[in-house]
């Protein structure tokens, strides 16, 4: 069953965001976590119209516009929004009660060049932005520790996932069996080509996983010849969650495919590189 459900379509005119609500996690008192899509904001084509990102080129009085909508549509307040400027790492930020609020109106005050952030402050939105690259969730039932994660290819094989888990772990005493961890709309196999310049960083990662053994090369990539494959990214992570520690049937894994609905979400990829951002959220009031 799709983990992520689709919300505010129907008969929407664009006026309020249309959003990927997951489900099961929502159904927690306090917590809230889900993705963006492109539809119900003011941003102008070809970034039209939720783009919720500040640096690609977009108004910045638009933006801040769309993140306001989302905010509202959340029922949260806006100075709870808290963001990162991603640098394709695995570089995990701690939120303190002190970061709350980075981000949100400017990219000078954003936290800098870290892909994950993890909090256990109740009040604070985490935020992370992306246009086909995996977005990660972490949450600890436990403490109410949360997490969001920024995954690309270099993400992925850095294993940002695993950093994740190690923060949580380090700064809440969150044990890797006890998360529930999800993986959120992203590129799939089916629209994501690459060639041997990922491919090699790929493979090491495949065997460190167990995923030769368990599937062949097919487990995480295709080849479709010339030196090329079709690679899952969302599928890689999953492996990565795991080897972290979490369990299988704690892992939410989307269906949705940023590439293949450029009706409903920006892709890097299949625009050519002009196009806005979506968001993943993530936090718990108190």
């Amino acid at each position: 069953m799709e983990p992520f459900k689709l919300t505010d379509y129907e008969d929407n005119d664009g006026s309020s965001p249309v959003l990927l609500r997951l489900d099961r996690w929502e159904q927690r008192e306090g917590l809230t976590a889900g993705f963006t899509t492109r539809i119900g904001g003011v941003s102008s084509a070809p970034r039209n119209s939720l783009n919720t990102a500040l640096h690609v080129g977009d108004d910045s009085e638009d933006v801040v516009a769309n993140r306001r909508r989302v905010a509202e549509a959340l029922g949260w307040e806006f100075s709870a929004w808290t963001c990162a400027e991603q640098v394709h790492g695995n570089r995990v930020h701690v939120v303190a009660a002190a970061d709350k609020g980075s981000g949100s109106l400017d990219r000078a005050s954003a936290i800098q060049e870290a892909d994950a952030l993890v909090a256990n402050e109740p009040g604070v939105l985490l935020v992370m932005y992306f246009a086909d690259c995996v977005p990660l969730y972490f949450y600890d039932p436990e403490s109410g520790a949360v997490g969001l994660a920024h995954a690309g290819w270099k993400g992925t094989v850095l294993d940002v996932a695993a950093e994740t888990v190690r923060a949580m772990g380090e700064r809440f005493g969150s044990r890797p069996e006890a998360l529930l961890g999800a993986i959120g709309p992203s590129i799939g196999a089916c629209c994501y080509e690459v060639d041997e310049a990922v491919l090699k960083h790929v493979r090491p990662l495949a065997e460190a996983v167990g995923a030769g053994a368990a599937g062949g090369e097919g487990a995480f990539h295709t080849p479709t010849g010339n030196g090329r494959a079709r690679l899952d990214l969302k599928e890689m992570n999953r492996h990565l969650m795991i080897k972290a520690g979490i369990l299988p049937s704690r892992i939410e894994l989307t269906t949705w495919c940023t590439g293949c609905r450029t009706d409903l979400f920006f892709s890097h990829r299949m625009e050519n590189g002009a196009t806005g951002r979506m968001m993943s959220w993530l936090g718990k009031k108190g």
